[in-house]
């Protein structure tokens, strides 16, 4: 039998950033993400976010692209989002691009707690400025088309 580990910390934005999750319908939103990825034979290890984007801690199974996974992701989650448009009337699609850093298993409580403190982390901090650091950190370079 095969053995892969293809931890994925997985940055999605909202079109231009604008603030249209609102905290209140987010729970509903992430349930659904779960059920989404969890159809896909992934793993769940975490999701949060704040209003204009989300972050996912998966395990993504080896038989699934993470590209297709996150296509699957934007697509389904718009079209429910549009089916219960009452708990998002500001949404208007996701960004262009994603972000996706891979991690090893060591590292699942670190992200996972990252994850968790959302709300805390942006008081003293931006999207943009999160994710330029998420981005060298993983040694890319950096550009503004990063953040479509």
């Amino acid at each position: 039998m095969s053995t892969v580990n293809a931890i994925y910390h997985i940055v999605i934005n909202t079109k231009s950033r604008k603030m249209t999750l609102p905290p209140t319908s987010c729970d509903s939103l992430y349930r659904y993400m779960g059920r989404v990825i969890a159809n896909k034979n992934c793993i769940l290890y975490s999701i949060n976010g704040i209003e204009n984007h989300v972050h996912l801690l998966i395990n993504l199974h080896p038989t699934v692209s993470l590209a297709d996974l996150v296509r699957d992701l934007k697509l389904s989650t718009s079209q429910w989002i549009k089916t219960n448009i009452n708990l998002f009337p500001m949404f208007e699609g996701w960004g262009k691009e994603y972000g996706a850093f891979s991690y090893a298993l060591r590292d699942r409580q670190m992200v996972s707690n990252y994850i968790a403190n959302q709300r805390e982390h942006h008081k003293r901090e931006t999207f943009e400025e999160e994710y330029r650091k998420h981005v060298e950190r993983a040694g890319l370079e950096w550009n503004e088309y990063r953040l479509t």
